[in-house]
């Protein structure tokens, strides 16, 4: 549409880290003057959270930014809708994020989205903001959740998630 990309996510196509190599090479081709010619800086790779891997891109000085798929907390209501928490508990992950920091100095993302009941209480917003605290995190994604028939999950109502977001906001969080 006449039109230049402006910014690539890896997202919502499987684990990118699971299939490392693929990703960094097309993350490669799409930098590339002979590919899109796109700046690193633009592409954006999310993670359900790997933490082997994501000390990987650190030591392989990636130049994209990072995003992980945070959703809850604490490691008791991650588990219950990340399964991948079992193997890669929140201390992995605010460990391996701390050093990819270190390795690359590259943007992170938090990304969360609501669910009613489950992750946006008050008490949910205040273990948020410890671990985007403990974490080089630049910007917490507050994502609205869309409901479909093969889950239980409920959106929060407006009000709650106004009350989420002003929390965070009063507690000096990046969060959009």
């Amino acid at each position: 549409y006449d039109k230049k990309l402006s910014n690539i996510v890896f997202m919502g196509m499987g684990e990118p880290l699971l299939n490392y190599k693929n990703v960094l090479k097309a993350i490669d081709r799409i930098s590339s003057p002979d590919g899109l010619g796109m700046s690193p800086r633009r592409i954006t790779v999310s993670t359900a959270g790997v933490a082997k891997q994501i000390r990987q891109l650190g030591d392989d000085q990636v130049k994209f930014k990072l995003a992980l798929s945070l959703h809850a907390a604490n490691d008791l209501k991650r588990h219950e809708i990340m399964p991948i928490n079992d193997t890669n508990n929140i201390k992995a992950l605010t460990d391996a994020l701390n050093y990819f920091y270190k390795q690359t100095k590259n943007e992170i993302t938090l990304e969360y989205i609501l669910f009613n009941n489950l992750n946006d209480s008050i008490k949910d917003a205040d273990d948020l903001i410890k671990i985007y605290r403990q974490v080089p995190a630049d910007l917490v994604n507050i994502i609205e959740y869309n409901p479909i028939a093969l889950a239980s999950f409920e959106k929060p109502e407006e009000d709650k998630v106004e009350a989420f977001m002003n929390y965070l906001e009063k507690h000096k969080v990046n969060a959009r």
